[in-house]
């Protein structure tokens, strides 16, 4: 077996947060939540396919359950004056009214649309999914990705792999592509990654993802310089 660990997993508490924010004491509540939210994922990532979602989080209390999707394509979700949300919320509430929880928590879904697509190694991944279903070449697909998102300033590096029946070749082999820097022995190196899986007539390929978007704390240390400069200033204009 091998020694890599999820780069998302390794830096939670350093530059990343849980995607399912909650807390209780009970444990069959815990079972009760753990299941209610991997049921919604799952629902909601069939449901919203093809609309560049990058994200899902899940937030509770005692009353309510607050989703939140991240997508490129906030549009196609809301709908003409939100009935897209408004059946989505409806949708979700109907899943967990079968669960039969011990409560019912109302339903809010809050939609955030994501600037910046290249930065975001989910969807990526589906970018590649788009090609290849497409019947595109796959090198091809994969260095016209690399060189997209790499084009974006804040991208300073990106690795895709492919596995699978490659060109509809008998035998499944990996495909690897790589472009800048991906330090994932860094624990403050902002890295993003993601997996996919693109359903092809003669099997399926699997896609991971790597997008490296700089470091953390080096942001930091330049934002606090540039406070610290930008008060001077002040004090002196004063």
């Amino acid at each position: 077996m091998t020694h890599i660990a999820h780069p998302y997993v390794q830096r939670i508490g350093i530059n990343r947060d849980w995607k399912s924010r909650w807390f209780v004491a009970d444990p069959k509540k815990y079972r009760e939540y753990l299941k209610a939210d991997n049921n919604v994922r799952k629902f909601l990532q069939k449901k919203l396919k093809g609309m560049s979602i990058d994200v899902l989080e899940i937030e509770r209390d005692e009353k309510t359950m607050r989703i939140l999707i991240k997508t490129a394509r906030p549009g196609l979700i809301i709908g003409r004056s939100g009935e897209g949300a408004t059946k989505l919320r409806k949708e979700v509430d109907m899943l967990l009214r079968k669960m039969k929880l011990s409560e019912k928590p109302e339903i809010k879904i809050d939609i955030e649309e994501v600037r910046s697509i290249e930065t975001s190694a989910s969807i990526v991944g589906q970018m590649i999914v788009e090609g290849l279903e497409k019947r595109m070449p796959f090198r091809r697909v994969m260095k016209q990705t690399i060189d997209k998102v790499m084009a974006n300033r804040d991208v300073e590096g990106v690795r895709v792999i492919l596995s699978g029946r490659l060109g509809g070749a008998d035998m499944a082999r990996k495909e690897e592509q790589k472009k800048g820097r991906i330090p994932l022995q860094t624990l403050r190196a902002d890295i993003d990654f993601a997996r996919e899986r693109a359903n092809l007539p003669y099997g399926v390929i699997g896609i991971k993802v790597w997008v490296y978007r700089g470091d953390v704390f080096a942001d930091r240390k330049a934002n606090q310089e540039e406070k610290v400069t930008t008060s001077h200033r002040v004090t002196k204009n004063a």
